[in-house]
């Protein structure tokens, strides 16, 4: 497979906060953690060393992997290298959406096996481990039940209740066999389908299920899945979970530094509460809320603690308490020996948002690393897009403006009036001063009979090129068709379709092709083909 690289800025499809961080614009910086690039990461290797307890982590990840570790040697290579104070992670994380959910999750994993590589190139003495961090605790099940093959929307219809992590998966055989039908019949549909059959048939929860699924994918490239969700990490994390729901600090940090942005031009993705902890177990995931009284309540399940009460449910039960949007990243860093995080651009804006908090905790803030966007097509359809005298840059663009480019290059009629306007406009002129002459209150009647004109004018015009059109008919349904096959619904490929169709198409191959083409640190929008 090939690959060409196009500016972000380019594609028409990323926010102004994005395209300023890659920019390095001014009015980032003092948001911002080191920048991502050699230079940067030299500066976080030093800041990051000897902050994390090693011993629990390697224990822990053990533990999740169980006797599968046995048959993942990069795997149980990566785990037991972070053991190593010269071992460092680069992580990503996504919500445990259904067969992977979009091309994007595939994206952010590959993204950082990439960079995890790329480091080690540049930092020989050191061992980087990337990190797929499952968001095993957040409870929007809307946004993980479903997936869309070739424009088809799968859905698990079951009842949502708490931690999406802790979902049970013995309802899901329907879901699982519809889209394996999908799939179709092939070597590499079979392989994929028994890795999704093996995956949420023969596990008992969304967790073990996407650690399975995603381990599959990747786990040859050494990447390690951890699941947050766990007692012992939550202890080393339970005196930030004290400090936070008692001081609210977390609240006061981002709200200063979420209005500081906003006074920059830029806009704020998340909202710090007063406490940004819920309470949580198998059947729910409950906001902590407190109370005019002094005391804490957990909405709607009739428990509350006073703040002694608090404090030891903290201390005996800290695997209760679920960080949400804004201190999850805290969590993240305070357990993992961590340098960068690769996020998608409304997840870099959010970070951006919590380096204050970071800095009253006392905790590195980590490099931030827009993941690789990409489109994925074939020679096809790349050989369709040259036939049309276009360019993977200019596809990017609207529908209806590419038909009128193409119009307007290879029609053998002139299809403005921009000469003749010329014209009427000098001639408008003289009338104009002829009207005054005779009576000065005239000019504003010869300005509006122009007026009429001019639209009069661009409607002819619009007629012109329709007209024209229709010599090109075969052409302009060619480029509607290549525009919804690269941008299904008119948006990203990345943002809707699975990697179903393309794992079919190409096998493991794929996941090869992914890291070996993507650059994390060039920031460029990566067209593979």
């Amino acid at each position: 497979m090939k690959a060409t690289y196009i500016d972000y800025k380019d594609t028409n499809s990323f926010s102004k906060t994005l395209l300023d961080y890659l920019d390095n614009a001014a009015s980032l910086a003092p948001f911002a953690g080191n920048r991502p690039d050699i230079e940067g990461f030299a500066k976080q290797l030093q800041a990051k060393a000897g902050k994390t307890d090693r011993e629990v982590l390697v224990h822990v990840l053990r533990r999740q992997y169980g006797e599968a570790l046995q048959k993942q040697s990069a795997v149980a290579t990566n785990i037991e290298a972070l053991s190593s104070e010269r071992t460092f992670t680069i992580t990503t994380g996504h919500q445990l959406n259904i067969f992977t959910g979009p091309l994007y999750f595939i994206f952010k994993i590959a993204s950082a096996i990439r960079l995890s590589r790329d480091l080690k190139a540049a930092f020989p003495e050191y061992n980087f481990v990337p990190v797929y961090w499952m968001a095993t605790e957040d409870h929007d099940f809307a946004e993980i039940n479903h997936a869309r093959l070739h424009g088809k929307k799968i859905v698990w219809d079951a009842p949502a209740g708490g931690a999406t992590g802790r979902m049970k998966t013995a309802g899901m055989g329907d879901t699982v066999r519809e889209y394996q039908r999908i799939l179709g019949l092939s070597d590499n549909s079979s392989k994929l389908a028994e890795l999704v059959e093996s995956a949420y048939l023969r596990h008992e929860n969304l967790a073990d299920a996407t650690r399975y699924l995603v381990n599959g994918l990747f786990g040859s490239h050494g990447l390690v899945v951890i699941d947050a969700d766990d007692a012992s990490l939550k202890q080393r994390f339970s005196a930030f979970i004290e400090q936070d729901i008692i001081g609210g600090h977390s609240h006061s940090a981002i709200e200063q530094t979420s209005n500081a942005l906003e006074r920059a031009g830029f806009s704020s993705q998340v909202h710090a509460r007063e406490i940004n902890f819920f309470y949580l177990n198998d059947s729910f995931r409950e906001r902590i809320v407190k109370l005019e009284n002094g005391r804490y309540e957990v909405l709607n399940q009739g428990i509350s603690f006073s703040e002694d009460e608090l404090k030891a449910e903290i201390q005996h039960h800290p695997e209760r308490f679920s960080p949400n949007v804004v201190m999850r990243p805290l969590y993240q860093e305070v357990i993992l020996p961590n340098l960068a995080y690769i996020g998608g651009g409304a997840e870099i804006a959010y970070w951006l948002q919590l380096k204050s908090c970071f800095q009253h905790y006392g905790v590195d803030f980590p490099i931030l690393v827009p993941r690789n966007s990409a489109m994925i097509t074939d020679d096809n359809m790349s050989v369709k897009v040259l036939r049309l005298n276009l360019t993977f840059r200019s596809i990017f663009k609207d529908t209806e403006e590419l038909k009128k480019e193409y119009v307007r290059r290879h029609t053998k009629h002139r299809l403005t009036l921009n000469d003749e306007w010329m014209e009427f406009n000098a001639i408008f002129s003289k009338l104009r001063l002829r009207a005054h002459k005779i009576d000065p209150s005239l000019g504003p009647s010869t300005d509006a009979v122009k007026a009429r004109l001019k639209k009069a004018v661009k409607n002819l015009e619009k007629k012109l090129l329709r007209a024209d059109k229709r010599n090109h008919e075969d052409a302009l349904i060619q480029i509607e068709r290549i525009k919804e096959k690269l941008f299904p619904g008119g948006e990203l490929q990345e943002r809707s379709e699975n990697v179903g169709p393309l794992y079919v198409r190409y096998g493991d191959r794929l996941i090869d092709e992914l890291i070996q083409h993507f650059k994390p640190l060039d920031f460029k929008f990566t067209i593979i083909y």
